[in-house]
């Protein structure tokens, strides 16, 4: 059994902490790298309809052997497929790629604010959620004002909010408002992008201290913030090294020099602008 502890959402269904992203994965890698990632003892996987490797991914899960229960299944609506019907559909294209009756997480990977149809997307997702077809529906990329509209129109309370979350964009009045209506934090590009962040002499010298990597101290740090976390890479001794961050503790003093490295530094769009 993974050794991952688990958070309880809003509506009492427990995810892992520490997830196995597939952003950027070909279909073609995505089996193998899945299965490793399984092997390992990851049981949280992270897809998206955009990512384009829902059936790969969904062939490592059904021949991985685990039990569907110990399994936790993320995907996401894209921009395209926004609106009531089309998101639907959309979210029956995504099962059955992944060769599931029901996904754990089922989330709108941008708002699009400038379209308007995100709370129309949203009241599909309840739907979805109604019917048991998602145990749990959230969002992805959602500042504070897309929230306080869903807060608004919908009668649901988004599970997660998955943003991108890093030392350098710590997000930190989101995080507030999250813990505020129990949404769960979600981190992408939990490690920045390029060797930027992880080549940080702070980071760096803390990870000697430590005699860890710089990768699995920022890991380390998003657990301790409370964070959901979904590292991605497709090597595998990264794999494992990306899960082996349960054995020690950053102490008061790391978090501090770590939360000092937050510069506004956004490696993905806004959300404001995007789509």
């Amino acid at each position: 059994m993974s050794q991952v502890p688990h958070i309880t959402l809003n509506n009492g269904v427990t995810m892992p902490q520490l997830g196995f992203g597939v952003w950027q994965v070909p279909d073609a890698e995505a089996t193998a790298a899945v299965t490793t990632a399984l092997e390992a003892g990851y049981r949280s996987i992270d897809t998206a309809a955009l990512y384009a490797n829902e059936a790969g991914t969904g062939k490592a899960l059904a021949a991985s052997g685990l039990p569907r229960e110990e399994l936790f299944v993320t995907t996401k609506v894209w921009n395209n497929d926004q609106g009531y019907d089309r998101t639907l559909r959309a979210f029956d294209t995504s099962l059955a790629k992944l060769g599931l009756d029901h996904v754990d997480l089922y989330l709108i990977h941008w708002p699009q604010p400038a379209r308007g149809t995100y709370t129309d997307t949203w009241r599909a997702l309840e739907k979805i959620a109604a019917d048991g077809r998602a145990r749990a529906i959230g969002v992805s990329n959602f500042h504070a004002s897309h929230l306080e509209r869903l807060f608004a129109e919908g009668t649901v309370v988004p599970a997660v909010n998955q943003i991108e979350l890093h030392p350098q964009l710590p997000q930190a009045a989101l995080r507030a408002l999250h813990a505020e209506h129990g949404i769960a934090t979600e981190a992408w590009s939990p490690l920045g992008q390029g060797k930027g962040l992880l080549d940080d002499p702070v980071i760096g010298a803390i990870a000697r201290r430590l005699e860890r990597t710089p990768a699995q101290v920022v890991l380390r740090w998003h657990l301790q913030l409370g964070n959901v976390v979904i590292p991605k890479s497709v090597t595998p001794s990264r794999i494992r090294e990306n899960l082996d961050v349960f054995g020690f503790e950053l102490s008061a003093e790391d978090m501090a020099a770590l939360a000092a490295l937050d510069d506004g530094t956004r490696h993905g769009p806004d959300p404001d602008t995007f789509g």
